[in-house]
């Protein structure tokens, strides 16, 4: 299927976990990069890194535990804590030897601010999209399939943040 068609497949009228996922990913490029600046998102990038490494490596007995955690209808389980333990670390860390890395608040320019939360909003969202169960990820459709789930565009989404973090800390 090519690109045009996938997006075209988005039903713009109708609210769907497609469209939540989009305008999520516009407004955090945005509205979250400009108001924390390049420091911040880095910290919250390398928080994302610790909580996939905690998550991932808590044994099966625990982590089928966490996936049958339901509020309501709705499972949250993995991602719910991977999300809550990606801001839980980003409070301390932001409070904790970062904060010294990152003495003098660098904002960074307007292109590595885009670039950082383009690529900080596509991490988040394709490893929050892996914890859901198989039913949930049934119910994307073809665009965010490709975008975030694809196993190609899961290991782009983690290997492109550091990728521009070392690029742009060359340029600094």
């Amino acid at each position: 299927m090519d690109i045009q068609n996938i997006i075209n497949s988005i039903n713009w009228t109708v609210p769907s976990w497609d469209l939540f996922v989009v305008v999520f990913f516009v407004a955090a490029i945005f509205l979250y990069g400009f108001a924390l600046g390049k420091d911040r998102i880095i910290v919250i990038m390398l928080s994302v890194y610790v909580t996939l490494a905690l998550i991932k490596g808590i044994p099966a007995s625990c982590n089928d535990f966490l996936a049958s955690i339901k509020i309501g209808d709705s499972a949250i389980g993995q991602s719910g804590v991977f999300l809550g333990v990606v801001i839980i670390l980003f409070f301390l860390l932001s409070r904790s030897i970062t904060a010294s890395i990152f003495e003098g608040g660098n904002r960074g320019s307007w292109g590595e601010i885009i670039t950082l939360s383009f690529l900080q909003a596509g991490l988040l969202i394709s490893v929050t999209v892996s914890f859901l169960p198989m039913e949930a990820v049934e119910t994307f459709g073809p665009f965010i399939k490709l975008a975030f789930i694809d196993d190609i565009a899961r290991t782009a989404w983690l290997i492109a943040p550091i990728l521009a973090v070392a690029f742009f800390s060359k340029s600094d």
